[in-house]
C-alpha cells in the first residue's frame, strides 16, 4: 500500500438524538478530500472507534468509500476481542476499504505468539497497519515477524519512544526492504515530526487536517513558524484535560460549521473557555499559514 501525503482521521459526527449523522460524516470527508490527503482513515482513534457499534463502524466506513470514489485510499480502525476485530474487518472489505489500522486488543496480553496469531487472523481479511500503543509495544524482533505476515503492511507509533522506533525502522529495513510503511502516531504528530523524520519515519497522522486543512496543509509546505506559532500552545491546551486529543478535533470541526455533535463518553466535551481559546488559535494559525503561502508565492514568481 502506497501512502503519501496528509493522513486524514475524520472525526464520527452524531445527531441529537446521539445516532451516527451519516450526512454530516459525508460532508466532512468531502471537505477534507478538496484537500487531496493522501488517505482517509475512518472510524479510528480521530473517530472514537471505541464507541462505535459495529452497526456504526460499518456505516461510517460505506460514507467514506462512497466519498472516495476508488481516488482515495480508505482505511478502517478495527481491533478489540478478536471476533469483534474479525467482523469489523469483513464489514470494511465489503463495504470497499484498502486496508485497516488495527487497535490493540482490549486487556487480555498473551504472549509473544499470541498476538502474532491475532495479527495474522485479521490481516487475512484486508491489509493491516499495526496500531503500536499502549499495551502494544514491540520490539524490534517482533516487528520484523510481524511485518512478514503476509498483509501487513505497516506500524504506526503511539509511543512516541524515539530509541525504540529507530531501532525498529533499521532492523525492518534490514531484514525486510523499503516497503514497509511507519508513521507518526502520536497526538499533533506535526510537533514531533523532525524527530521522526531524523529516523525515516515521514508519515504523519493529522488531527489539524480535520479541522483545518489550510494549516495541516502549510505546514506540509515548510511553515515551520507554525510550529511555535500554532502546534506548540494547541498542545498545551490539548493537554489540559484527559481525552482532548479527540474531543478538540471536534470541537474544531463544529467550529467550521459543520454540526458534528458531542463526543460519546467516556469523553467530555471541551469546555467552552477552551473551545473559545482553540477558536483564537485557529484564527491566528489561518494567518500564519496565509502569510506563508503570500511568501511561497512571491519567491516562486521571482
Amino acid at each position: 500500500m502506497n501512502l503519501s501525503g496528509i493522513l486524514f482521521f475524520p472525526v464520527t459526527p452524531f445527531d441529537a438524538e446521539g445516532r451516527l449523522a451519516e450526512e454530516v460524516l459525508a460532508e466532512h470527508i468531502r471537505r477534507g478530500l478538496a484537500h487531496r490527503p493522501g488517505a482517509v482513515f475512518v472510524a479510528c482513534g480521530t473517530g472514537e472507534f471505541p464507541a462505535l457499534s459495529e452497526a456504526e463502524h460499518e456505516a461510517a466506513v460505506r460514507v467514506a468509500v462512497t466519498e472516495a470514489r476508488g481516488e482515495t485510499p480508505v482505511l478502517a480502525g478495527a481491533g478489540g476481542p478478536l471476533g469483534s476485530a474479525l467482523r469489523q474487518a469483513r464489514a470494511a472489505r465489503d463495504a470497499g476499504a484498502d486496508g485497516l489500522l488495527l487497535m490493540p486488543p482490549y486487556l487480555a496480553m498473551g504472549p509473544r505468539e499470541g498476538f502474532t496469531a491475532y495479527v495474522r487472523a485479521v490481516a487475512e481479511v484486508l491489509p493491516v497497519i499495526i496500531y503500536m500503543r499502549g499495551s502494544v509495544v514491540l520490539t524490534p524482533e517482533q516487528v520484523v515477524e510481524l511485518a512478514r505476515i503476509p498483509g501487513v503492511v505497516g506500524l504506526k507509533d503511539g509511543l512516541g519512544d524515539i530509541d525504540l522506533i529507530q531501532r525498529v525502522v533499521l532492523a525492518v529495513r534490514r531484514e525486510i526492504g523499503p516497503g514497509f510503511a511507519f508513521f507518526n502516531g502520536l497526538p499533533t504528530a506535526e510537533l514531533t515530526m523532525g524527530a521522526y523524520r531524523g529516523i525515516g519515519v515521514e508519515l504523519y497522522s493529522s488531527a489539524v487536517f480535520a479541522f483545518a486543512p489550510e494549516i495541516a496543509t502549510a505546514y506540509l509546505a515548510g511553515a515551520e513558524s507554525l510550529l511555535t506559532e500554532f502546534y506548540e500552545p494547541l498542545v498545551r491546551l490539548r493537554s489540559k484535560v484527559p481525552g482532548y486529543a479527540v474531543s478538540l478535533v471536534k470541537a474544531g470541526v463544529r467550529l467550521t460549521g459543520l454540526d458534528a455533535g458531542p463526543v460519546r463518553p467516556p469523553l467530555v466535551d471541551a469546555a467552552p473557555e477552551h473551545v473559545a481559546e482553540l477558536e483564537e488559535l485557529i484564527r491566528h494559525g489561518r494567518s500564519v499559514a496565509a502569510a506563508h503561502g503570500r511568501t511561497t508565492a512571491t519567491a516562486v514568481g521571482r
